[in-house]
């Protein structure tokens, strides 16, 4: 859903489910000459997390670990920035919001 999303909003797909070492991003694409790297989380409506809750110290720096590695081994010369995903599922529907700069790291 969130590979969908990203495509029908202009994103083209570099990357899915891309580890390296300790590191895991879900989605990289690139938009406008961005490179993106997408985190993307799914609830139901009405737990006491929300995805956003999802985006803890330790996962934040695990994303920016993530981007830093791949951005040095394939020597990208691109803007960056991590996103977040949140597809919220209920009674067999869904609906997805879509947060640019989730996290703003300093590279």
């Amino acid at each position: 859903m969130a590979q969908k999303f990203l495509i029908k909003n202009g994103y083209e797909i570099s990357e899915t489910n891309w580890r390296c070492r300790k590191y895991e991003v879900d989605i990289i694409a690139i938009k406008d000459k961005i490179l993106v790297f997408v985190e993307v989380k799914t609830r139901t409506p009405g737990l006491v997390s929300t995805p956003e809750d999802s985006m803890t110290k330790a996962k934040q720096k695990q994303l920016i670990g993530a981007a830093d590695v791949y951005i040095r081994e394939r020597n990208i010369n691109l803007d960056a920035r991590i996103d977040l995903i949140s597809i919220y599922v209920k009674d067999k529907k869904y609906w997805i919001k879509h947060t640019e700069n989730a996290i703003t790291p300093r590279w």
